[in-house]
């Protein structure tokens, strides 16, 4: 739509485009006021179309949208690409055409990407449907980007560069598809070995981080997220509320979904030069090569800052460097060769690191001397790494343009880099994303058997007696209430309302006490001499009372004090004080905090983020990424604190955020942390009167936990009652001995191979699941599977296909057909409309159970049958 032969007109550029690119298939050009656009048919409208196209990419003013995308419709139309301008970006008017375009879209079916954006390109079928310079060359990277701008750069930068792209996707405005969706099917396609995205905002972020957890498991994924600051901070009425950014919370987000994140925009060229490079490193270890002592010592620094470990040579490796090498050569890492090094000498040292065993990658430098002419170190280098697997990265120093080394080494697979930096930088990227795959091959400690079952019904009347009175923020004691309902470990404490109740109190709870005022309207207690500790007598607690009175009335006269709160006097040796705390984040939901505490929390500023559902490891990652975990773990003459009850609060907190949606803001601090254990000394919870029942399948969150509601039992035929669950992470041992009591007959049916053992990969991936898409169902005899049935999304996203095993000894009993009918209903919940599944002929009871629950067959192919139910 919008054709035209118009020198320089959006849709004479965009047609130009789609002409040369070699397209499959068929191409019409739209403009109502022409007859031919160069030289070919052009139609007045989509209707006039002599047939039905399967995309349509707009190019006219933005006020034509709507009908466009009407017609559009109503031809049987379903894809549109708009690239027009003058939407929500445009102010009232523009966000009112935007959403007079996505309901005609959405009563017709027709998905959209756009409005405002560069285009859509896919090399392998020829399609360039945007407005760009030149076409993207073929390779095995995919772009995904918010910003045209950045699509267009890159694309000029890449052609340059030699790096091919499968897909680039620029999003523009995303008012209907999103990152979520396009991450789904470059994961699912198989010519695309990474991803690189450009992020300003999103705006589903369930789908967004699901899509990207699966994304990161089989490929790399990049991100370069801008707006990592803010101009101005919001009001917030806790520590966490105050100190929890908008870009740490997607940084969370990245680390949780094991995504690689970059900070600038050379940082995204590079990586997208180093994933286009034929090898993947097996480990990090990393030797540099050069022949120049300094930019040596710059690599190894820049190594060390970005936690890359350099290589240790072997004593063979150096042993066969000496025989080579000038006498005053470096015999160590990096391997400084000389400056007078002839091109005989860059072989050897490159052929003698790539084959140390205890090399992962090798970085080659070069450094402009008159000895050796850089296209002669080059050749040297390229012919010495051609028998090996492992990655080599160049950096051939001095003139910045394209050069005849440089394109020599890039055609021999060497990618290379401007500086030290940027090469040492880019094999980070890999060491990184490595790290991530090894985390989430992890299997997770077992969780405790004496995890304590939440009292939503305590919970729910503390929220209710609040909002009764109308108030948002719970006093200490309702807060400690709460946090009790959820097995967390709080002191006991006695609210009171005069000085003579706080003495009984404190002869009740035993000295010495600690009192701390009891006001709705102040949050920071120490701040308005709100605290008084180690009261160690009746005499104390009256002259505390009345002097924390005199002082708070002086220093908040408007501040409603309904008393004071008597507690014991918390003393352990060799406390530390940390936070825990949760914020809501307007996009992503509840994010948990953790780090230094005390009443200098927001001075020190060391705290770590994490997005919920926490399980062990989890929490333990999150403690490990702030300064505060080294004084936790003990120092000189102090003893560790105990870091597995800290854990358990951890976990807590993350169980009530799951369960409590309501609960908006929540500052635990102190937390005193020592050896014996962990105790909340303070608590703060703001409540959301607008949220008051959680959401189905946890709506408020970015990532759907462990679905509990689904826990129970099932009786099978002989009366027998077995219990059955969602996996868990931490079911990996479980699995494999299930796995392994299989017959082999079990097995073949199952995997239609034979697979004695699972891989510790396969294990990850069948343990580890995103239950916002998936799920397996466990049924437990003595704390052993006995039947695992599951689903897993198919490409287009709305139908699944399961899987379905039984042990050999409980086979007949009724255990499938329970699971495979629960299979059924759960993934109707989860909006699937249909669940397949692929069955051996010879399987003839799983044949039997698949018709007798509404199965039928769709296909045959060999010897296996297709098998599908409507939802």
């Amino acid at each position: 739509m919008g054709a035209s032969e118009r020198e320089g007109s959006l849709g004479g550029i965009v047609y130009r485009n789609l002409a040369a690119g070699g397209l499959r298939g068929g191409l019409y050009a739209v403009n109502p006021k022409r007859r031919s656009i160069f030289g070919k048919p052009a139609y007045p409208s989509l209707s006039k179309l002599p047939s039905v196209p399967d995309l349509i990419v707009v190019a006219t003013p933005a006020r034509t949208l709507p009908d466009i995308i009407e017609e559009a419709g109503a031809a049987g139309i379903r894809a549109a690409i708009v690239l027009s301008s003058g939407f929500g970006e445009a102010g009232p008017e523009g966000r009112a055409l935007e959403a007079q375009m996505m309901q005609a879209a959405k009563r017709h079916g027709v998905r959209v990407i756009g409005p405002n954006c560069l285009g859509v390109m896919r090399t392998d079928v020829g399609l360039n449907a945007t407005f760009a310079r030149g076409p993207a060359l073929p390779g095995a990277l995919a772009l995904v980007s918010q910003s045209g701008a950045i699509c267009g750069a890159l694309l000029d930068w890449a052609n340059h560069a030699q790096v091919g792209f499968t897909s680039v996707v620029s999003l523009g405005a995303g008012a209907d598809v999103d990152f979520g969706e396009i991450l789904d099917f470059l994961v699912a396609d198989p010519a695309t070995e990474a991803v690189l995205l450009y992020v300003e905002g999103i705006r589903d972020a369930r789908r967004y981080v699901s899509a990207l957890r699966a994304a990161t498991r089989v490929k790399p994924v990049v991100v370069l997220k801008v707006g990592r600051y803010s101009t101005g901070s919001r009001a917030a009425s806790s520590h966490t509320g105050a100190m929890v950014g908008a870009d740490a919370v997607f940084d969370a987000a990245l680390r949780r979904a094991g995504t690689v994140r970059v900070r600038t925009y050379t940082q995204l060229f590079a990586a997208a030069r180093i994933l286009s490079a034929p090898h993947f490193p097996e480990g990090e270890r990393l030797a540099i090569m050069t022949n120049g002592g300094g930019p040596g010592v710059v690599a190894a620094d820049s190594a060390t800052e970005n936690g890359v470990p350099l290589a240790e040579l072997s004593p063979e490796t150096i042993a066969t460097l000496d025989k080579s090498m000038p006498p005053q050569w470096s015999r160590g890492n990096p391997i400084d060769i000389i400056g007078d090094a002839p091109p005989e000498r860059f072989a050897v040292a490159t052929a003698a690191a790539l084959a140390d065993p205890g090399v992962d990658a090798l970085l080659a430098m070069y450094s402009p001397v008159a000895v050796t002419e850089p296209q002669a170190a080059a050749a040297a280098v390229a012919s010495a790494a051609k028998e090996s697997k492992k990655p080599v990265l160049a950096a051939w120093l001095g003139d910045i343009n394209p050069n005849d080394s440089r394109l020599y080494l890039e055609s021999q697979g060497v990618v290379n880099f401007y500086t030290p930096e940027n090469a040492v930088e880019a094999f980070s990227f890999l060491c990184a994303y490595r790290r991530n795959q090894a985390q989430l091959m992890q299997v997770p400690e077992a969780l405790p058997a004496d995890e304590p079952t939440p009292d939503m019904k305590a919970a729910l009347s503390i929220r209710d007696a609040a909002l009764a009175e109308k108030r948002t923020i719970l006093s200490e004691h309702e807060a400690k209430a709460l946090l009790a309902a959820f097995g967390l470990p709080v002191p006991r404490s006695v609210p009171v309302s005069s000085r003579d109740e706080a003495v009984h109190a404190a002869q009740e709870i035993g000295f010495p006490v600690a009192m701390k005022i009891r006001s709705p309207d102040i949050t920071h207690k120490t701040d308005v001499g709100g605290v008084r500790l180690n009261l160690q007598n009746a005499d104390m607690v009256l002259s505390a009372y009345d002097d924390m009175m005199r002082h708070v009335k002086k220093l908040r006269p408007d501040a409603r004090v309904e008393g004071a709160l008597v507690q014991p006097m918390l003393r352990y040796p060799h406390t530390r004080e940390v936070l825990v705390g949760v914020a809501t984040d307007p996009v992503f939901g509840p994010v948990i905090s953790f780090g230094a505490g005390g009443v200098s929390v927001e001075a020190v500023r060391d705290t770590a983020l994490a997005l919920p559902p926490l399980n062990v490891p989890l929490a333990r990652d999150l403690m490990a990424q702030t300064r505060m975990h080294r004084l936790l773990g003990g120092y000189r003459d102090v003893p560790p604190a105990d870091l597995d009850a800290l854990v358990r609060v951890l976990t807590g907190v993350s169980r009530l955020v799951c369960a409590a949606a309501w609960v908006k803001e929540l500052d635990l601090n102190p937390v005193l942390a020592h050896p014996g254990g962990a105790t909340i000394a303070d608590a703060r919870v703001v409540i959301d009167p607008a949220r008051r029942e959680t959401p189905a399948r946890y709506a408020h969150m970015a990532i759907h936990p462990y679905p509990t509601e689904l826990e129970g039992e099932i009786r099978l035929l002989d009366g027998r009652a077995v219990r059955v669950r969602p996996i868990r992470p931490e079911d990996a041992p479980l699995e494999r001995r299930f796995h392994q009591g299989l017959s082999d007959r079990s097995r073949y049916h199952r995997f239609m191979q034979h697979l004695p053992e699972l891989s510790p990969r396969m294990l990850a991936r069948f343990t580890q699941l995103d239950y916002d898409r998936e799920l397996a169902l466990v049924a437990l005899w003595e704390g052993e599977f006995i039947g695992v049935g599951r689903y897993a999304p198919n490409p287009d996203g709305r139908s699944a296909e399961f899987a379905l095993t039984v042990g050999d000894a409980w086979q007949g009993k009724g255990v499938g057909r329970t699971l495979l009918a629960k299979l059924c209903d759960t993934a109707r919940a989860a909006g699937y409309t249909a669940l397949y599944g692929y069955i051996l002929k010879d399987n003839r009871d799983m044949l039997d159970l698949a018709a007798r629950l509404g199965f039928t067959e769709t296909s045959r192919e060999g010897n296996e049958i297709a098998v599908m139910r409507r939802l």
